[in-house]
Protein backbone atom coordinates (compact mmCIF):
# COMPACT_ATOMS: atom_id res chain seq x y z
CA UNK A 1 0.00 0.00 0.00
CA UNK A 2 1.30 3.44 -0.90
CA UNK A 3 2.24 6.01 1.78
CA UNK A 4 -0.64 8.20 2.82
CA UNK A 5 -3.29 5.66 1.85
CA UNK A 6 -5.35 3.27 3.88
CA UNK A 7 -8.59 1.40 3.37
CA UNK A 8 -10.87 4.35 4.14
CA UNK A 9 -8.47 7.13 3.24
CA UNK A 10 -9.98 8.49 0.06
CA UNK A 11 -13.08 8.47 -2.09
CA UNK A 12 -12.68 5.06 -3.71
CA UNK A 13 -10.24 5.16 -6.55
CA UNK A 14 -6.91 6.37 -5.21
CA UNK A 15 -3.86 6.19 -7.35
CA UNK A 16 -0.26 7.20 -6.95
CA UNK A 17 0.45 10.44 -5.12
CA UNK A 18 3.95 11.84 -5.48
CA UNK A 19 5.67 13.85 -2.80
CA UNK A 20 3.80 16.95 -3.98
CA UNK A 21 0.49 15.20 -3.38
CA UNK A 22 -0.69 14.92 -6.99
CA UNK A 23 -4.41 14.15 -7.28
CA UNK A 24 -5.33 10.51 -7.61
CA UNK A 25 -7.23 11.17 -10.83
CA UNK A 26 -5.35 12.62 -13.81
CA UNK A 27 -6.95 13.41 -17.16
CA UNK A 28 -4.96 15.27 -19.78
CA UNK A 29 -7.14 16.38 -22.65
CA UNK A 30 -4.89 18.98 -24.24
CA UNK A 31 -5.02 22.73 -24.03
CA UNK A 32 -8.27 24.58 -23.94
CA UNK A 33 -9.09 26.51 -27.08
CA UNK A 34 -10.76 29.89 -27.13
CA UNK A 35 -12.42 31.16 -30.30
CA UNK A 36 -13.75 34.60 -31.19
CA UNK A 37 -17.25 34.67 -32.69
CA UNK A 38 -18.07 37.13 -35.48
CA UNK A 39 -21.57 38.28 -36.39
CA UNK A 40 -21.87 37.91 -40.18
CA UNK A 41 -24.00 40.39 -42.10
CA UNK A 42 -22.83 39.70 -45.69
CA UNK A 43 -24.02 37.82 -48.73
CA UNK A 44 -24.13 34.01 -48.11
CA UNK A 45 -21.86 33.25 -51.11
CA UNK A 46 -19.25 35.73 -49.95
CA UNK A 47 -19.59 34.35 -46.44
CA UNK A 48 -18.84 30.83 -47.69
CA UNK A 49 -15.75 32.03 -49.58
CA UNK A 50 -14.49 33.93 -46.53
CA UNK A 51 -15.01 30.86 -44.34
CA UNK A 52 -13.04 28.69 -46.77
CA UNK A 53 -10.15 31.16 -46.90
CA UNK A 54 -10.18 31.53 -43.12
CA UNK A 55 -10.07 27.73 -42.64
CA UNK A 56 -7.15 27.42 -45.10
CA UNK A 57 -5.32 30.20 -43.29
CA UNK A 58 -5.71 28.42 -39.94
CA UNK A 59 -4.75 25.08 -41.46
CA UNK A 60 -1.42 26.21 -42.88
CA UNK A 61 -0.56 28.65 -40.13
CA UNK A 62 2.26 27.41 -37.83
CA UNK A 63 2.06 27.60 -34.07
CA UNK A 64 0.41 30.90 -33.13
CA UNK A 65 -0.19 33.00 -30.08
CA UNK A 66 -3.67 32.95 -28.55
CA UNK A 67 -5.32 34.93 -25.80
CA UNK A 68 -5.27 32.92 -22.56
CA UNK A 69 -8.50 33.58 -20.69
CA UNK A 70 -8.03 30.73 -18.23
CA UNK A 71 -7.17 33.02 -15.34
CA UNK A 72 -9.19 36.03 -16.40
CA UNK A 73 -6.11 37.86 -17.81
CA UNK A 74 -7.03 38.74 -21.40
CA UNK A 75 -3.73 40.51 -22.07
CA UNK A 76 -1.40 37.56 -21.42
CA UNK A 77 -0.39 35.69 -24.59
CA UNK A 78 0.56 32.02 -24.49
CA UNK A 79 1.89 29.99 -27.37
CA UNK A 80 -0.24 27.11 -28.67
CA UNK A 81 1.97 24.19 -29.60
CA UNK A 82 -0.56 22.81 -32.09
CA UNK A 83 -3.13 24.72 -34.07
CA UNK A 84 -4.00 22.09 -36.68
CA UNK A 85 -7.44 20.49 -36.72
CA UNK A 86 -7.05 16.73 -36.34
CA UNK A 87 -9.31 13.87 -35.29
CA UNK A 88 -8.21 14.35 -31.68
CA UNK A 89 -8.88 18.09 -31.56
CA UNK A 90 -12.45 17.83 -32.85
CA UNK A 91 -13.55 16.97 -29.32
CA UNK A 92 -14.12 20.13 -27.33
CA UNK A 93 -12.64 20.17 -23.81
CA UNK A 94 -14.12 22.91 -21.65
CA UNK A 95 -12.95 23.86 -18.17
CA UNK A 96 -15.90 24.52 -15.86
CA UNK A 97 -14.25 27.77 -14.78
CA UNK A 98 -13.47 29.59 -11.54
CA UNK A 99 -17.06 29.29 -10.33
CA UNK A 100 -16.36 25.55 -9.84
CA UNK A 101 -12.60 25.14 -9.86
CA UNK A 102 -10.07 26.64 -7.43
CA UNK A 103 -6.31 26.40 -6.75
CA UNK A 104 -7.29 23.31 -4.72
CA UNK A 105 -8.11 19.90 -6.20
CA UNK A 106 -11.61 19.30 -7.57
CA UNK A 107 -12.33 15.62 -8.21
CA UNK A 108 -14.96 13.02 -9.11
CA UNK A 109 -17.79 14.97 -10.82
CA UNK A 110 -21.30 13.52 -10.73
CA UNK A 111 -23.85 15.20 -13.00
CA UNK A 112 -27.65 15.00 -12.86
CA UNK A 113 -29.67 13.56 -15.75
CA UNK A 114 -30.92 17.01 -16.80
CA UNK A 115 -27.38 18.40 -16.63
CA UNK A 116 -28.34 21.12 -14.13
CA UNK A 117 -26.93 19.78 -10.86
CA UNK A 118 -23.27 18.93 -10.34
CA UNK A 119 -21.72 17.26 -7.29
CA UNK A 120 -17.96 16.91 -6.92
CA UNK A 121 -15.19 16.51 -4.35
CA UNK A 122 -13.07 19.43 -3.21
CA UNK A 123 -9.92 18.52 -1.35
CA UNK A 124 -8.37 20.41 1.58
CA UNK A 125 -10.79 23.33 1.54
CA UNK A 126 -10.87 25.14 4.92
CA UNK A 127 -14.68 24.70 4.87
CA UNK A 128 -14.34 20.90 4.77
CA UNK A 129 -15.73 19.29 7.89
CA UNK A 130 -12.48 17.59 8.91
CA UNK A 131 -10.04 20.07 7.39
CA UNK A 132 -8.18 20.53 10.68
CA UNK A 133 -8.07 16.87 11.65
CA UNK A 134 -7.08 14.88 8.54
CA UNK A 135 -4.66 15.29 5.69
CA UNK A 136 -6.27 15.65 2.23
CA UNK A 137 -9.82 15.82 3.58
CA UNK A 138 -12.42 15.41 0.82
CA UNK A 139 -15.92 16.85 1.08
CA UNK A 140 -18.91 17.04 -1.26
CA UNK A 141 -19.57 20.37 -2.96
CA UNK A 142 -22.25 21.20 -5.49
CA UNK A 143 -23.28 23.76 -8.10
CA UNK A 144 -26.55 24.39 -9.97
CA UNK A 145 -27.04 25.64 -13.53
CA UNK A 146 -29.77 28.20 -14.21
CA UNK A 147 -32.03 28.56 -17.25
CA UNK A 148 -29.39 30.70 -18.96
CA UNK A 149 -26.78 27.95 -18.66
CA UNK A 150 -24.82 29.75 -15.94
CA UNK A 151 -23.43 27.71 -13.04
CA UNK A 152 -23.77 28.99 -9.48
CA UNK A 153 -20.79 29.37 -7.20
CA UNK A 154 -19.95 26.01 -5.64
CA UNK A 155 -21.41 25.40 -2.18
CA UNK A 156 -20.27 23.03 0.58
CA UNK A 157 -22.97 20.42 1.16
CA UNK A 158 -22.65 20.33 4.93
CA UNK A 159 -24.42 18.15 7.50
CA UNK A 160 -25.66 15.40 7.46
CA UNK A 161 -23.58 14.41 4.41
CA UNK A 162 -19.99 15.54 4.96
CA UNK A 163 -19.45 13.76 8.24
CA UNK A 164 -16.49 11.45 7.52
CA UNK A 165 -12.94 12.18 6.42
CA UNK A 166 -13.49 11.30 2.76
CA UNK A 167 -16.93 11.90 1.25
CA UNK A 168 -18.34 11.61 -2.25
CA UNK A 169 -21.57 11.33 -4.26
CA UNK A 170 -21.76 8.26 -6.49
CA UNK A 171 -25.09 8.95 -8.21
CA UNK A 172 -27.96 11.45 -8.52
CA UNK A 173 -31.39 10.08 -9.38
CA UNK A 174 -32.98 11.52 -12.56
CA UNK A 175 -35.58 13.29 -10.38
CA UNK A 176 -32.78 14.91 -8.30
CA UNK A 177 -34.58 13.69 -5.17
CA UNK A 178 -32.09 10.96 -4.17
CA UNK A 179 -28.33 10.68 -4.00
CA UNK A 180 -26.09 7.66 -3.44
CA UNK A 181 -23.03 8.39 -1.30
CA UNK A 182 -19.87 6.67 -0.19
CA UNK A 183 -19.95 4.66 3.06
CA UNK A 184 -22.47 2.60 4.99
CA UNK A 185 -24.46 4.69 7.48
CA UNK A 186 -26.93 3.57 10.13
CA UNK A 187 -29.24 6.32 11.41
CA UNK A 188 -26.81 8.84 9.96
CA UNK A 189 -23.73 7.40 11.71
CA UNK A 190 -20.83 6.02 9.69
CA UNK A 191 -20.57 2.24 10.11
CA UNK A 192 -17.95 1.19 7.54
CA UNK A 193 -17.57 0.42 3.86
CA UNK A 194 -20.62 0.32 1.61
CA UNK A 195 -23.06 2.74 0.00
CA UNK A 196 -25.96 4.73 1.41
CA UNK A 197 -28.98 6.63 0.08
CA UNK A 198 -30.24 10.11 1.02
CA UNK A 199 -33.61 11.65 0.15
CA UNK A 200 -34.47 15.30 -0.42
CA UNK A 201 -36.88 16.42 2.33
CA UNK A 202 -39.71 18.93 2.35
CA UNK A 203 -37.50 21.51 4.09
CA UNK A 204 -35.01 21.35 1.21
CA UNK A 205 -32.33 19.49 3.18
CA UNK A 206 -31.05 15.98 2.59
CA UNK A 207 -32.09 13.22 4.96
CA UNK A 208 -29.58 11.32 7.04
CA UNK A 209 -27.95 8.62 4.89
CA UNK A 210 -29.10 5.02 5.28
CA UNK A 211 -27.03 2.06 4.07
CA UNK A 212 -28.26 -0.16 1.25
CA UNK A 213 -28.54 -3.72 2.53
CA UNK A 214 -26.54 -5.72 -0.02
CA UNK A 215 -26.43 -9.47 0.55
CA UNK A 216 -22.95 -10.71 1.57
CA UNK A 217 -21.41 -7.37 0.64
CA UNK A 218 -18.39 -7.77 2.90
CA UNK A 219 -17.36 -10.96 1.10
CA UNK A 220 -16.61 -8.84 -1.95
CA UNK A 221 -15.28 -5.56 -0.56
CA UNK A 222 -11.96 -6.67 0.96
CA UNK A 223 -9.49 -4.78 -1.24
CA UNK A 224 -7.84 -1.37 -1.03
CA UNK A 225 -10.60 0.63 -2.69
CA UNK A 226 -14.22 0.30 -3.74
CA UNK A 227 -17.07 2.35 -5.14
CA UNK A 228 -20.42 2.22 -6.91
CA UNK A 229 -22.96 3.86 -9.18
CA UNK A 230 -26.68 3.39 -9.66
CA UNK A 231 -28.36 3.00 -13.03
CA UNK A 232 -31.04 5.60 -13.77
CA UNK A 233 -33.75 2.95 -13.27
CA UNK A 234 -33.08 3.10 -9.50
CA UNK A 235 -32.97 -0.69 -9.23
CA UNK A 236 -29.58 -1.62 -10.69
CA UNK A 237 -26.43 -1.07 -8.64
CA UNK A 238 -22.99 -1.39 -10.24
CA UNK A 239 -20.03 -1.82 -7.89
CA UNK A 240 -16.26 -2.15 -8.15
CA UNK A 241 -14.29 -3.90 -5.43
CA UNK A 242 -12.04 -6.88 -4.76
CA UNK A 243 -12.88 -10.07 -2.83
CA UNK A 244 -9.15 -10.55 -2.20
CA UNK A 245 -7.96 -9.00 1.02
CA UNK A 246 -5.64 -6.03 0.48
CA UNK A 247 -5.83 -6.32 -3.32
CA UNK A 248 -5.63 -3.32 -5.63
CA UNK A 249 -7.10 -5.32 -8.52
CA UNK A 250 -10.85 -4.65 -8.75
CA UNK A 251 -13.66 -6.30 -10.65
CA UNK A 252 -17.09 -4.96 -11.65
CA UNK A 253 -20.28 -6.39 -10.12
CA UNK A 254 -24.03 -5.88 -10.39
CA UNK A 255 -26.60 -6.01 -7.57
CA UNK A 256 -30.36 -5.79 -8.18
CA UNK A 257 -33.14 -4.34 -6.03
CA UNK A 258 -35.33 -7.04 -4.47
CA UNK A 259 -39.09 -6.84 -3.72
CA UNK A 260 -38.38 -6.48 0.02
CA UNK A 261 -36.13 -3.45 -0.53
CA UNK A 262 -32.81 -5.26 -0.05
CA UNK A 263 -30.22 -5.84 -2.76
CA UNK A 264 -29.08 -9.12 -4.30
CA UNK A 265 -25.65 -10.63 -3.77
CA UNK A 266 -23.11 -8.97 -6.10
CA UNK A 267 -22.64 -10.80 -9.40
CA UNK A 268 -19.60 -10.45 -11.66
CA UNK A 269 -20.13 -8.73 -15.00
CA UNK A 270 -18.37 -11.63 -16.69
CA UNK A 271 -15.05 -12.55 -18.24
CA UNK A 272 -15.16 -10.06 -21.09
CA UNK A 273 -15.31 -7.17 -18.59
CA UNK A 274 -13.33 -8.59 -15.67
CA UNK A 275 -9.96 -9.72 -16.98
CA UNK A 276 -7.89 -11.98 -14.66
CA UNK A 277 -4.96 -9.70 -13.90
CA UNK A 278 -6.33 -6.27 -14.68
CA UNK A 279 -7.98 -3.55 -12.65
CA UNK A 280 -11.58 -2.69 -13.66
CA UNK A 281 -13.25 0.13 -11.76
CA UNK A 282 -15.48 3.27 -11.77
CA UNK A 283 -18.33 1.91 -13.94
CA UNK A 284 -20.89 4.26 -15.43
CA UNK A 285 -24.04 2.90 -17.07
CA UNK A 286 -25.52 5.43 -19.47
CA UNK A 287 -29.18 6.44 -19.48
CA UNK A 288 -30.00 3.94 -22.25
CA UNK A 289 -29.33 1.13 -19.75
CA UNK A 290 -26.99 -0.61 -22.22
CA UNK A 291 -23.85 1.47 -22.75
CA UNK A 292 -21.22 0.88 -20.07
CA UNK A 293 -18.14 3.05 -19.54
CA UNK A 294 -15.45 1.89 -17.13
CA UNK A 295 -11.80 2.35 -16.26
CA UNK A 296 -9.27 -0.42 -16.86
CA UNK A 297 -5.53 -0.93 -17.19
CA UNK A 298 -5.98 -3.72 -19.76
CA UNK A 299 -3.76 -4.01 -22.83
CA UNK A 300 -4.48 -1.63 -25.71
CA UNK A 301 -4.66 1.55 -23.67
CA UNK A 302 -2.66 4.74 -23.90
CA UNK A 303 -0.81 4.24 -20.63
CA UNK A 304 -2.20 3.60 -17.17
CA UNK A 305 -5.96 3.13 -16.59
CA UNK A 306 -8.08 4.26 -19.55
CA UNK A 307 -11.81 4.75 -20.16
CA UNK A 308 -13.40 1.89 -22.13
CA UNK A 309 -16.89 1.51 -23.59
CA UNK A 310 -19.02 -1.56 -24.34
CA UNK A 311 -22.69 -2.53 -24.81
CA UNK A 312 -24.82 -4.89 -22.70
CA UNK A 313 -26.31 -7.55 -24.99
CA UNK A 314 -28.96 -9.13 -22.74
CA UNK A 315 -30.39 -9.12 -19.21
CA UNK A 316 -27.93 -11.68 -17.83
CA UNK A 317 -25.31 -8.96 -17.20
CA UNK A 318 -22.77 -11.48 -18.49
CA UNK A 319 -22.83 -10.83 -22.24
CA UNK A 320 -21.16 -7.67 -23.56
CA UNK A 321 -19.74 -6.35 -26.78
CA UNK A 322 -15.98 -6.11 -27.00
CA UNK A 323 -14.79 -3.13 -24.93
CA UNK A 324 -13.46 -0.22 -27.03
CA UNK A 325 -10.89 2.32 -25.83
CA UNK A 326 -12.22 5.90 -26.13
CA UNK A 327 -8.80 7.15 -27.19
CA UNK A 328 -7.24 10.59 -26.93
CA UNK A 329 -7.93 13.19 -25.63
CA UNK A 330 -10.35 11.48 -23.22
CA UNK A 331 -7.60 9.01 -22.35
CA UNK A 332 -4.01 10.02 -21.60
CA UNK A 333 -0.76 8.30 -20.59
CA UNK A 334 -1.85 9.00 -16.99
CA UNK A 335 -4.53 7.36 -14.82
CA UNK A 336 -8.02 8.05 -16.21
CA UNK A 337 -11.29 7.22 -14.45
CA UNK A 338 -14.56 8.71 -13.14
CA UNK A 339 -16.43 9.19 -16.40
CA UNK A 340 -20.01 10.47 -16.07
CA UNK A 341 -22.69 11.74 -18.49
CA UNK A 342 -25.90 13.70 -18.48
CA UNK A 343 -28.97 11.92 -19.88
CA UNK A 344 -28.52 13.50 -23.29
CA UNK A 345 -25.22 11.64 -23.65
CA UNK A 346 -23.57 14.54 -25.44
CA UNK A 347 -21.21 15.70 -22.69
CA UNK A 348 -18.96 13.74 -20.38
CA UNK A 349 -17.70 15.28 -17.13
CA UNK A 350 -14.20 14.41 -16.00
CA UNK A 351 -11.20 15.60 -14.01
CA UNK A 352 -8.33 17.37 -15.78
CA UNK A 353 -4.91 18.26 -14.36
CA UNK A 354 -3.57 20.32 -17.28
CA UNK A 355 -3.56 24.12 -17.63
CA UNK A 356 -6.23 24.66 -15.02
CA UNK A 357 -6.80 26.58 -11.82
CA UNK A 358 -5.32 23.99 -9.45
CA UNK A 359 -3.84 20.51 -9.29
CA UNK A 360 -7.02 19.11 -10.85
CA UNK A 361 -10.14 20.73 -12.32
CA UNK A 362 -13.60 19.63 -13.41
CA UNK A 363 -14.01 19.77 -17.20
CA UNK A 364 -16.64 18.65 -19.67
CA UNK A 365 -15.96 16.99 -22.99
CA UNK A 366 -18.25 16.94 -26.01
CA UNK A 367 -18.26 13.36 -27.26
CA UNK A 368 -18.04 12.12 -30.81
CA UNK A 369 -21.16 10.38 -32.11
CA UNK A 370 -19.54 6.92 -31.94
CA UNK A 371 -18.79 7.43 -28.24
CA UNK A 372 -22.34 8.31 -27.22
CA UNK A 373 -25.05 6.01 -25.85
CA UNK A 374 -28.41 5.51 -27.55
CA UNK A 375 -30.77 8.51 -27.30
CA UNK A 376 -33.43 8.46 -24.59
CA UNK A 377 -36.52 10.37 -23.49
CA UNK A 378 -36.50 12.37 -20.26
CA UNK A 379 -40.03 12.53 -18.85
CA UNK A 380 -40.63 15.29 -16.30
CA UNK A 381 -43.71 16.49 -14.50
CA UNK A 382 -45.38 17.05 -11.14
CA UNK A 383 -47.65 14.94 -8.98
CA UNK A 384 -50.73 16.73 -7.61
CA UNK A 385 -53.69 16.04 -5.37
CA UNK A 386 -56.47 15.89 -7.99
CA UNK A 387 -58.97 17.42 -5.57
CA UNK A 388 -56.94 20.30 -4.08
CA UNK A 389 -54.32 20.67 -6.86
CA UNK A 390 -51.61 20.77 -4.19
CA UNK A 391 -48.27 19.04 -4.95
CA UNK A 392 -47.72 15.55 -3.56
CA UNK A 393 -44.70 13.49 -2.61
CA UNK A 394 -45.36 10.15 -4.28
CA UNK A 395 -43.55 6.97 -5.26
CA UNK A 396 -43.30 6.32 -8.97
CA UNK A 397 -42.94 3.06 -10.84
CA UNK A 398 -42.67 2.66 -14.57
CA UNK A 399 -43.43 -0.60 -16.34
CA UNK A 400 -43.19 -1.83 -19.89
CA UNK A 401 -46.41 -2.65 -21.73
CA UNK A 402 -48.05 -5.02 -22.35
CA UNK A 403 -46.03 -7.35 -20.08
CA UNK A 404 -46.15 -5.13 -16.97
CA UNK A 405 -42.45 -5.70 -16.17
CA UNK A 406 -41.05 -3.07 -13.82
CA UNK A 407 -38.50 -0.93 -15.68
CA UNK A 408 -37.55 1.49 -12.91
CA UNK A 409 -38.61 3.68 -10.02
CA UNK A 410 -38.50 7.24 -8.76
CA UNK A 411 -40.06 9.66 -6.29
CA UNK A 412 -41.63 13.07 -6.64
CA UNK A 413 -40.23 15.98 -4.67
CA UNK A 414 -41.60 16.60 -1.20
CA UNK A 415 -41.27 20.32 -1.99
CA UNK A 416 -43.17 20.76 -5.25
CA UNK A 417 -44.13 17.26 -6.40
CA UNK A 418 -41.70 17.38 -9.33
CA UNK A 419 -40.22 14.23 -10.85
CA UNK A 420 -38.01 13.11 -13.73
CA UNK A 421 -37.53 9.65 -15.19
CA UNK A 422 -35.39 8.40 -18.05
CA UNK A 423 -36.93 6.04 -20.63
CA UNK A 424 -35.31 4.38 -23.66
CA UNK A 425 -37.10 4.48 -27.00
CA UNK A 426 -38.72 1.44 -28.71
CA UNK A 427 -41.13 0.52 -25.92
CA UNK A 428 -44.46 1.55 -24.44
CA UNK A 429 -44.54 2.44 -20.76
CA UNK A 430 -46.99 2.83 -17.94
CA UNK A 431 -45.99 5.41 -15.32
CA UNK A 432 -47.72 4.97 -11.97
CA UNK A 433 -47.70 7.27 -8.96
CA UNK A 434 -48.76 6.06 -5.50
CA UNK A 435 -49.21 7.85 -2.18
CA UNK A 436 -50.83 6.89 1.11
CA UNK A 437 -54.63 7.41 1.13
CA UNK A 438 -54.67 8.08 -2.64
CA UNK A 439 -55.59 5.80 -5.50
CA UNK A 440 -52.59 5.04 -7.67
CA UNK A 441 -52.74 7.00 -10.91
CA UNK A 442 -51.09 5.85 -14.13
CA UNK A 443 -50.38 7.30 -17.53
CA UNK A 444 -49.43 5.52 -20.73
CA UNK A 445 -46.48 6.68 -22.85
CA UNK A 446 -46.09 5.21 -26.33
CA UNK A 447 -42.43 5.68 -27.18
CA UNK A 448 -42.20 2.89 -29.76
CA UNK A 449 -43.97 5.13 -32.27
CA UNK A 450 -41.61 8.09 -31.80
CA UNK A 451 -38.97 8.80 -34.40
CA UNK A 452 -35.51 8.57 -32.83
CA UNK A 453 -34.51 12.18 -33.34
CA UNK A 454 -32.05 12.14 -30.44
CA UNK A 455 -32.49 13.22 -26.85
CA UNK A 456 -36.07 14.32 -26.18
CA UNK A 457 -37.94 15.78 -23.20
CA UNK A 458 -41.63 15.20 -22.48
CA UNK A 459 -43.74 16.83 -19.73
CA UNK A 460 -46.46 14.77 -18.05
CA UNK A 461 -48.28 15.73 -14.84
CA UNK A 462 -49.97 13.10 -12.66
CA UNK A 463 -53.06 13.67 -10.48
CA UNK A 464 -53.82 11.35 -7.57
CA UNK A 465 -57.41 11.05 -6.37
CA UNK A 466 -57.95 10.83 -2.61
CA UNK A 467 -59.85 7.77 -1.46
CA UNK A 468 -63.08 9.50 -0.43
CA UNK A 469 -66.80 8.88 -1.03
CA UNK A 470 -67.91 10.48 -4.28
CA UNK A 471 -64.43 10.71 -5.83
CA UNK A 472 -64.19 9.59 -9.45
CA UNK A 473 -60.98 7.90 -10.60
CA UNK A 474 -60.15 7.63 -14.30
CA UNK A 475 -58.40 4.47 -15.46
CA UNK A 476 -56.03 5.60 -18.20
CA UNK A 477 -54.69 2.22 -19.20
CA UNK A 478 -57.79 0.14 -19.92
CA UNK A 479 -57.90 -0.78 -23.61
CA UNK A 480 -60.42 -2.28 -26.03
CA UNK A 481 -60.30 -2.94 -29.74
CA UNK A 482 -62.46 -0.75 -31.97
CA UNK A 483 -66.18 -1.51 -31.67
CA UNK A 484 -65.51 -4.27 -29.10
CA UNK A 485 -65.69 -4.70 -25.35
CA UNK A 486 -63.25 -7.54 -24.79
CA UNK A 487 -60.40 -6.35 -22.58
CA UNK A 488 -56.98 -6.25 -24.20
CA UNK A 489 -54.22 -7.92 -22.11
CA UNK A 490 -52.36 -4.66 -21.45
CA UNK A 491 -55.40 -3.57 -19.39
CA UNK A 492 -54.79 -6.17 -16.71
CA UNK A 493 -51.92 -4.26 -15.03
CA UNK A 494 -54.22 -1.28 -14.40
CA UNK A 495 -57.21 -3.35 -13.28
CA UNK A 496 -55.11 -5.41 -10.89
CA UNK A 497 -54.45 -2.19 -8.98
CA UNK A 498 -58.19 -1.66 -8.61
CA UNK A 499 -58.39 -5.20 -7.24
CA UNK A 500 -55.61 -4.41 -4.76
CA UNK A 501 -57.39 -1.23 -3.66
CA UNK A 502 -60.51 -3.23 -2.89
CA UNK A 503 -58.53 -5.93 -1.12
CA UNK A 504 -56.66 -3.41 1.04
CA UNK A 505 -59.84 -1.45 1.84
CA UNK A 506 -62.60 -4.03 2.47
CA UNK A 507 -65.24 -1.37 3.23
CA UNK A 508 -64.98 0.32 -0.16
CA UNK A 509 -67.76 -0.18 -2.72
CA UNK A 510 -67.50 1.23 -6.24
CA UNK A 511 -69.42 1.85 -9.45
CA UNK A 512 -67.47 0.99 -12.61
CA UNK A 513 -68.54 3.11 -15.59
CA UNK A 514 -67.62 3.47 -19.26
CA UNK A 515 -68.14 6.46 -21.57
CA UNK A 516 -67.96 7.22 -25.30
CA UNK A 517 -67.62 10.27 -27.51
CA UNK A 518 -70.50 11.59 -29.62
CA UNK A 519 -69.79 9.53 -32.73
CA UNK A 520 -72.49 6.94 -33.43
CA UNK A 521 -76.13 6.71 -32.36
CA UNK A 522 -77.25 7.06 -28.76
CA UNK A 523 -78.34 3.42 -28.61
CA UNK A 524 -75.06 2.20 -30.04
CA UNK A 525 -72.99 4.25 -27.59
CA UNK A 526 -75.06 3.14 -24.59
CA UNK A 527 -74.71 -0.51 -25.56
CA UNK A 528 -70.98 -0.27 -26.23
CA UNK A 529 -70.23 1.59 -22.99
CA UNK A 530 -72.47 -0.70 -20.90
CA UNK A 531 -70.77 -3.83 -22.25
CA UNK A 532 -67.32 -2.35 -21.65
CA UNK A 533 -68.17 -1.41 -18.05
CA UNK A 534 -69.55 -4.89 -17.47
CA UNK A 535 -66.43 -6.48 -18.97
CA UNK A 536 -64.23 -4.54 -16.54
CA UNK A 537 -66.46 -5.49 -13.59
CA UNK A 538 -66.36 -9.17 -14.51
CA UNK A 539 -62.56 -9.11 -14.60
CA UNK A 540 -62.46 -7.65 -11.09
CA UNK A 541 -65.00 -10.17 -9.82
CA UNK A 542 -62.88 -12.96 -11.29
CA UNK A 543 -60.13 -11.96 -8.87
CA UNK A 544 -62.28 -12.80 -5.84
CA UNK A 545 -63.94 -9.46 -5.08
CA UNK A 546 -67.50 -9.88 -3.72
CA UNK A 547 -70.34 -9.05 -6.11
CA UNK A 548 -71.86 -6.75 -3.47
CA UNK A 549 -68.91 -4.37 -3.70
CA UNK A 550 -69.04 -3.38 -7.37
CA UNK A 551 -71.69 -2.42 -9.91
CA UNK A 552 -71.29 -1.38 -13.55
CA UNK A 553 -73.01 1.17 -15.74
CA UNK A 554 -72.58 2.47 -19.30
CA UNK A 555 -73.32 6.16 -19.85
CA UNK A 556 -72.68 6.43 -23.56
CA UNK A 557 -72.01 10.05 -24.54
CA UNK A 558 -74.17 11.62 -21.82
CA UNK A 559 -71.38 12.55 -19.37
CA UNK A 560 -68.62 14.24 -21.40
CA UNK A 561 -65.63 15.83 -19.71
CA UNK A 562 -64.82 17.99 -22.74
CA UNK A 563 -66.60 19.21 -25.90
CA UNK A 564 -66.61 16.64 -28.69
CA UNK A 565 -65.07 19.12 -31.13
CA UNK A 566 -61.49 17.86 -31.57
CA UNK A 567 -59.82 14.43 -31.75
CA UNK A 568 -58.04 15.19 -28.48
CA UNK A 569 -61.28 16.06 -26.65
CA UNK A 570 -63.06 13.03 -28.04
CA UNK A 571 -60.19 10.91 -26.73
CA UNK A 572 -60.77 12.43 -23.27
CA UNK A 573 -64.44 11.48 -23.42
CA UNK A 574 -63.72 7.85 -24.35
CA UNK A 575 -62.87 6.55 -20.91
CA UNK A 576 -63.35 4.03 -18.12
CA UNK A 577 -63.58 5.23 -14.53
CA UNK A 578 -64.94 4.28 -11.15
CA UNK A 579 -66.69 6.19 -8.40
CA UNK A 580 -66.29 5.42 -4.69
CA UNK A 581 -69.81 4.80 -3.35
CA UNK A 582 -68.93 3.70 0.16
CA UNK A 583 -65.80 3.81 2.31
Amino acid sequence: MLPGFHKNSLDDGNKHRASKEKPYVSLQCGRQRRFITFRWQIHPMKKAIYCLLLNLWFYYLPAQFAIDTTHGDTTHLVQQKENIITSSTIIKVENMGAIINTPLSELRPTISADGNLLFFIRENDPHNTNYNSVRNSQDIWFSMRDSFGVWSEAVHLGYPLNTTYYNSVFWISPDNNRILIRGAFVNGDYAGNGVSMCWLQEDGYWSKPEALLIKNYYKYDRGIRSGAMMAHDGKTLLLYMSPDKGSSINDLFVSLLQPNGTWSEPKSLGKKINLPNNDEMTPYLAADGETLYFSSDRAGGLGDNDIWMCKRLDDSWQKWSDPVNLGSPINTPEWDAFFTLDAGGEYAYLTNSEDGFGESDIVKVKLLEKERPKPIVLVSGNVYNAKTKQPLCASLLYETLPDGVEAGNGISSAIDGSFKIVLPYDKNYLIRATADKFFAQSENLNLDSLVKVGYKEIHKDLYLMPIEIGQVVRLNNVFFDFDKWDLRPESFVELDRVVKLLEDNPAIEIEMSAHTDSYGSDDYNFKLSDNRARSVMEYILSKGIATTRIISHGYGETVPVAPNDTPENRQLNRRVEFKILKN
